[in-house]
């Protein structure tokens, strides 16, 4: 009974802990039991704290009546709550364990279920683990926490691929009223050598961070056989800017060999970008 001693002073210094931390939130929980007083609620926050506190460390010590008090202390928390549920108060702040405690009878079997092992260790006669049996509980503890990290990091990644899944591919934000007119012609083709079966017109902005990023991401497309890329900045070509009514940058605009607008969109990574070129090989619809 001596582990089960010690676990029990952890959880009374851990609801202590709980209500302390709560503050001012822990003290206005205890409106929930008729205290409207607040020097009232106050000093009853302060006692159950102090007399908790207490209790955990009587029965860390081995004080013989410290287990019948907090078995009582509990008991007297579970009819407490039980008589609040009664009331229709399911809900309302408990502050059982902080301000976030609720009443209900989850709360009230908590408290019913502490009270009882409280009396197991006051009933139970001591007994004290030797140096093996102590290594032993350490070792199942210790296995114990590494299954439940497994099991933790097991859900978070399926978590994880789950919400990949959810958001699907991603592509370029194109809007049908910036940048130019899917389908007409451009004069900005004649920068170009077309040389290569798509042209792609990126523009960027000096002081634009993302543009800078994706450098590596335009280098790697423009080495592509079926792509010219060439690159439009704000300041050194404010024309080319004006004549698409390109709305931002990052910005791409897909152009056929006669200048026709395929594709256009804003992108921030180099999988958006491959999508405008996706889409520019779809025939553009009247």
């Amino acid at each position: 009974m001596g582990l089960l001693r010690f676990v029990l002073a952890g959880v009374l210094l851990l609801a202590a802990l709980a209500k302390a931390r709560s503050g001012s939130a822990g003290r206005e929980a205890l409106r929930s039991y008729g205290l409207s007083g607040a020097g009232t609620r106050a000093a009853t926050w302060a006692a159950t704290i102090a007399v908790e506190v207490g209790l955990a460390l009587a029965l860390a010590a081995g004080v013989p009546w410290a287990a019948a008090g907090a078995a009582g202390l509990f008991a007297a928390f579970a009819l407490l709550l039980a008589v609040a549920v009664a009331r229709g108060l399911t809900g309302k702040p408990c502050g059982c364990f902080g301000a976030s405690s609720r009443i209900g009878w989850p709360a009230v079997g908590r408290a019913a279920l502490l009270a009882a092992g409280f009396a197991v260790v006051a009933l139970a006669p001591d007994y004290e683990p030797s140096t093996e049996g102590w290594l032993a509980v350490g070792l199942v503890a210790a296995l114990a926490g590494v299954a439940a990290l497994a099991v933790a990091v097991v859900a978070l990644a399926r978590e994880l691929g789950e919400l990949r899944l959810g958001l699907g591919p991603q592509s370029a934000l194109s809007l049908d009223h910036e940048g130019p007119e899917l389908g007409g012609r451009v004069a900005l083709i004649e920068r170009f050598d077309r040389s290569a079966p798509l042209a792609v017109a990126v523009f960027t902005s000096p002081g634009c961070h993302l543009c800078q990023a994706l450098t590596p991401s335009l280098q790697l497309l423009a080495n592509d056989p079926e792509v010219e890329l060439l690159t439009f900045d704000e300041e050194a070509d404010p024309e080319a800017w004006e004549a698409l009514a390109v709305p931002g940058s990052p910005y791409a605009v897909v152009l056929g060999a006669d200048g026709e607008v395929l594709a256009k969109g804003t992108f921030n990574s180099l999988l958006q970008l491959e999508s405008l070129l996706a889409h520019a090989s779809r025939p553009v619809r009247a």
